[in-house]
């Protein structure tokens, strides 16, 4: 249950992004209470190794999902042996430039970044699905704002993370509802800055995640989530591990024992969903690493599916070449991203950045 987004946004479609880049739908089968436990058990307790010698920085962002309680335990370091450096990224965009740049080996974000990455060529892949996003994201109009539909928001301002889930969400909810992205004045703010911006009345409204989300909620609308527009549009988002190709050919063992230990988090979540409460200690550390009140995080968290690593193998997820539902995914997003002309360059392929052989192994574990 891993927890898992540039200037002013086009006033003209064609306003490209500056940043090389800040969803998710099938529900995570839950797995019985011993399952879930032998398979946390085999993941926090594997043997450690070249501790001295392998390091790894891994960049994350401030999602409210399960992996966050391995992450804050220090499950991977246990599990793997690496001495792992965690670096909070604003979003995904930030992400994939830390990728592109060596910075960081693995990281956290959406399927908007990703697609923006893979499209300008950065060397990366996805292998882990962190979670479907679902009702996770969502486009809510601040009270006073008069807005009460999407069709409200012309002459409007939004505030939304560029290159992310939700600007991409953003920009197909407008077009679906008749809206002219150009009528509507998107501005590039990270969560942290969204918050501060609905705070002051900036911005008439934002699409964005948990923790902002439950914030924004409190006084304002919701307009239409990501799971409403992927079943209108058919377009889905998702987050989801990405790693430098060359790091993870070179440290296949590390992966691998990685995603034994998110797809052990992700089981735990789902086989004791209850448990998972405002005074429990996986709340409580999923609440500390994310920046999330630990009241909110067991609502937040039901926002999400977490795929299986079955799933996740499977042509819906990851398996299937071209034709897995992350390639496909990715292609749709890169498409809609270049019409909007955001990216300048849509791959005829995007499973040479959809990597399924970790969760093949997890699955058959």
């Amino acid at each position: 249950m891993s927890h898992r987004v540039l200037s002013s946004l086009h006033r003209t479609r064609a306003h490209a992004f500056e940043r090389v880049s800040a969803a998710r739908r099938s529900r995570a089968l839950i797995p019985a209470l011993a399952a879930a436990s032998a398979l946390l058990a085999a993941a926090f307790a594997a043997p450690r190794a070249h501790a001295e010698t392998h390091e790894v920085v891994i960049a994350y962002q401030d999602m409210v999902v399960p992996w966050r309680y391995a992450q804050a335990t220090g499950a991977l370091e246990q599990a793997t042996g690496y001495k792992v450096t965690y670096r909070k990224l604003a979003s995904g965009a930030d992400v994939v430039r830390a990728l592109a740049s060596g910075s960081v080996q693995l990281g956290e974000a959406g399927s908007s970044p990703i697609a923006a990455g893979l499209s300008q060529g950065v060397n990366l892949s996805l292998f882990w699905i962190l979670d479907n996003i679902n009702d996770a994201e969502a486009l809510v109009a601040r009270d006073g704002s008069g807005v009460t539909s999407v069709a409200g928001l012309k002459g409007k301002t939004i505030g939304v993370p560029y290159v992310s889930t939700s600007h991409f969400h953003t920009l197909v909810a407008l077009q679906n509802a008749g809206v002219d992205p150009a009528a509507v004045k998107i501005v590039n703010l990270r969560p942290p800055e969204v918050a501060a911006a609905w705070q002051r009345g900036d911005i008439d409204a934002t699409y964005i995640w948990d923790p902002v989300l439950a914030k924004v909620k409190k006084n304002g609308k919701v307009l239409i989530t990501s799971g409403q527009v992927a079943r209108a549009t058919g377009k889905a988002t998702f987050d989801g591990f990405v790693v430098d190709r060359r790091f993870a050919k070179d440290n296949e063992a590390f992966v691998a024992k990685f995603v034994q230990v998110l797809a052990a988090a992700d089981a735990d979540y789902s086989a004791h969903r209850a448990a998972w409460n405002a005074a429990s200690p996986q709340v409580q550390a999923v609440a500390k690493v994310s920046g999330a009140d630990a009241q909110d995080v067991p609502a937040s968290l039901a926002l999400y599916a977490f795929p299986t690593p079955a799933e996740q193998a499977s042509k819906t997820w990851l398996g299937g070449g071209a034709q897995s539902g992350a390639a496909q995914s990715l292609l749709a997003t890169a498409t809609f991203l270049k019409a909007q002309g955001t990216i300048q360059t849509v791959l005829p392929d995007y499973s040479v950045g959809v990597d399924p052989q970790f969760v093949q192994r997890a699955a058959a574990h």
